[in-house]
Formats: C-alpha cells, sequence, structure tokens
C-alpha cells in the first residue's frame, strides 16, 4: 500500500499556482533582461545567416576558425560600407527636407481645403433652407463666436503679466537640435545600447568559430536517451531558425534589389535606399505592405503632382509584396515554419509587448524555437500540437 500511494502521489499534477509563478518569473526576466536577450539572440541570428558562409570558405582547406574570422571581417565590411551608403542617402533626405515639408504643407491645405468644402455641402443638403435664410437675413454670430470676440475686450482691460528674462539654462537647451535633446535625456540608454552591440561581433564569431565544440559540450550534459532527445531538440531548433533566418534574409534580399530597380525605372529619389527599406519591411507579418508603401510614397511627395503615379507605385510595391507572401514564402520560409495562424498573431502580441519592435521581428523564430522544443521533449508533445498547424 505504501509503495501504492508513493507512485500515485508522484504522479499528481503540479501545483497550478507554481506552474503561474514560474509564467511570471520567466515573462518578468525577459521583460526586464531585454538587453541581454535581445542582443544574444541578434548574435544567433547573425551566426545562422554566415554559417553557410562558413562552410564555404572552410572548403578552400582552412579550419573553422580562421574561415569564421575571415567571414566576419566580410560581414563588417560589407555592414560598414552599407552604414556609409545609408549615411549618404540619409544625409541627402536631410537637405531636402524642406521640399518634403513644402509638399506635405501643400498636401494637408488641399485635404482641408476638400473638408470644409464637404461641410458647406453637408450643411446646404441637411439644413432647410428657409432656416439657411433667416441665418443669413440675421447676420448675428454663433454663441461661441460672441463669446470669443467679447474675451479679448475683457482681457484688454487686465494689466499685462510681467515678462521674466530667460534663464539662460533654458537658451541653451533650445538651441540645441531635437536629436541632441533626445541622446542628452537617455544618454544612459544609448551607452547601454552601443555598449552591448559592442559585444555582437565578438558573438557571433566564438558561436561560429566553436559550434562544433559546444554542440559536442552541450550533448555532454545528458546521459542515455536524453542525449538522443537532446540532439534532436537542438538540430530542430537549429534547422528552423536556420530556414526561417535565412530563407527570409535572401527574399528579402530579392525584395529589395527588385524594388530599387523599378524605383530607379520610376525616377524616384533615393532608390538604393526605399529599395531595401520596402523589401525588407514588406517581410514583416501582417503590417508588411503598409510599412512597405511608406518609403516609396514618401519619396515620391517631390516629384508626382498627380494621383496616378503613387497609384502606380503602390500597386507594384503591392504586387511584389504579394507573390512574395504567396508564392516564395510559403516554399522559402513556411515549410519550415509550422505554426497556427492564432498562435502566431498572440506571438506577435506578446513578443511586441516585451521587447517592442525588436520582438515583433523575432516573435516568430522564437515562437517556432519553443515548438521545436515540445515536440521533441516527453510530457511537452501536447503544447506542441497546440501551437502547430
Amino acid at each position: 500500500m505504501a509503495l501504492v500511494a508513493d507512485s500515485l502521489s508522484t504522479n499528481k499534477p503540479k501545483n497550478p499556482a507554481v506552474a503561474v509563478l514560474a509564467l511570471a518569473g520567466a515573462v518578468a526576466l525577459l521583460y526586464f533582461g531585454q538587453l541581454f536577450f535581445v542582443t544574444l539572440i541578434s548574435a544567433v541570428v547573425l551566426a545562422f545567416i554566415l554559417e553557410p558562409s562558413v562552410v564555404l570558405v572552410m572548403r578552400l582547406r582552412l579550419p573553422r576558425a580562421v574561415a569564421s574570422f575571415v567571414v566576419c571581417v566580410i560581414a563588417l565590411l560589407v555592414l560598414y560600407l552599407a552604414g556609409l551608403g545609408v549615411y549618404t542617402q540619409a544625409v541627402s533626405i536631410y537637405r531636402d527636407l524642406p521640399a518634403y515639408s513644402s509638399r506635405i504643407t501643400e498636401l494637408v491645405d488641399a485635404a482641408i481645403l476638400r473638408v470644409e468644402e464637404m461641410e458647406r455641402t453637408t450643411y446646404r443638403l441637411l439644413v432647410p433652407k428657409r432656416i439657411q435664410d433667416r441665418e443669413k437675413q440675421s447676420g448675428a454670430p454663433p454663441a461661441e463666436a460672441a463669446g470669443k470676440a467679447k474675451e479679448p475686450r475683457r482681457r484688454s482691460a487686465e494689466p499685462p503679466a510681467p515678462v521674466l528674462p530667460p534663464v539662460q539654462e533654458v537658451r541653451i537647451l533650445q538651441e540645441r537640435t531635437p536629436w541632441v535633446n533626445y541622446l542628452y535625456a537617455h544618454l544612459g540608454s544609448v551607452y547601454d545600447i552601443l555598449l552591448m552591440a559592442s559585444f555582437v561581433p565578438f558573438l557571433v564569431y566564438f558561436m561560429l568559430s566553436w559550434r562544433d565544440h559546444v554542440y559536442r559540450a552541450f550533448l555532454q550534459l545528458f546521459d542515455g536517451h536524453a542525449r538522443l532527445v537532446a540532439g534532436n531538440t537542438l538540430e530542430g531548433i537549429a534547422g528552423m531558425v536556420r530556414g526561417f533566418v535565412v530563407g527570409n534574409f535572401a527574399l528579402g534580399l530579392m525584395l529589395a534589389g527588385v524594388s530599387s530597380a523599378l524605383f530607379w525605372v520610376f525616377r524616384l529619389p533615393y532608390p538604393l535606399l526605399i529599395g531595401p527599406l520596402s523589401g525588407f519591411l514588406s517581410l514583416i507579418p501582417y503590417i508588411g505592405l503598409p510599412l512597405a508603401l511608406i518609403p516609396p510614397l514618401f519619396a515620391a511627395l517631390p516629384v508626382y503632382l498627380t494621383m496616378a503615379p503613387y497609384l502606380l507605385v503602390g500597386s507594384v510595391v503591392a504586387v511584389l509584396h504579394l507573390l512574395a507572401l504567396n508564392l516564395f514564402y510559403p516554399k522559402v520560409v513556411g515549410s519550415r515554419v509550422h505554426l497556427n495562424p492564432l498562435v502566431v498573431t498572440v506571438a506577435l502580441m506578446l513578443w511586441t509587448v516585451l521587447w517592442g519592435a525588436v520582438g515583433l521581428v523575432l516573435a516568430i523564430p522564437l515562437t517556432a524555437g519553443i515548438k521545436a522544443v515540445c515536440d521533441n521533449v516527453r510530457g511537452l508533445e501536447a503544447y506542441g500540437r497546440l501551437l502547430g498547424d
């Protein structure tokens, strides 16, 4: 009887309160450790992107450490050149901001005039003509307008408030640009971000060069059947993440190239900047199409004055987005990630709340990684089926 009681006691479900507390602790850890986890996951993503290049360089009979160093140096050089190009384009956009500002002002004024015209037309249609004639004959201003007309006369009798000389510190703050004020107010956060970003190249290099050693050492932590489960889980996560990350990166490069070429044909300014922006923004789930429309439509403001070119540019971006989403994405990426639409939507909401825009980008691979763990760990298969398609 004692043995039966012991066996029953071990099979009792765990306390739900403990599970809720553990989940709350994990969420709090992810929220408050956002900078650390985002840096680590960004390094992992970059390592997966560069891994095929390392394997290719190793075919030249170079050790993995040397091949990883060569690939990282080339990647840093490409990143530097891309950043230099983006900086040049951004400086040109900054110089052209007055033209964009005047064009936006014209569009806003035209929209206000149209709204006012619609209000007048609606008033003439809905209000009876006899009431309109009576208001024209009376010519009495409304109560609000009369109150506003009397208010300055009442306030004019009051003595003017004394004007205090501005403080020297306030004058200095007003002379700063908005970007300088933002950096000055968030100096600690900017320093933390730059400090953690400086670790990314080293993390990527060590992840690439020590990949085999870390993999073997990780498996040594388990014994017997658990080692097989751990290996299958790790391979499943690696295959899923590699397929998702590399597939999205390749698809984004293709969209960036095609978009830049089409924007150059349409004579839009800065095609080498707005093309990659539109291409990679198009890959963001659910809101990719509206985000992909913003760069080309904004760049076209001082170029096109009629509505037809905007519709043409928007239609081209929409066609590229739909082709990528329905033709290339399922073959390149969709076969690796098996998540149902409800789980994808909830995951996007959850990770966005935790990590903001970075969480929106990393939501799908993180959730798919959790599913891969559930699929390979005994006792968690039901959760894997719940997350799957």
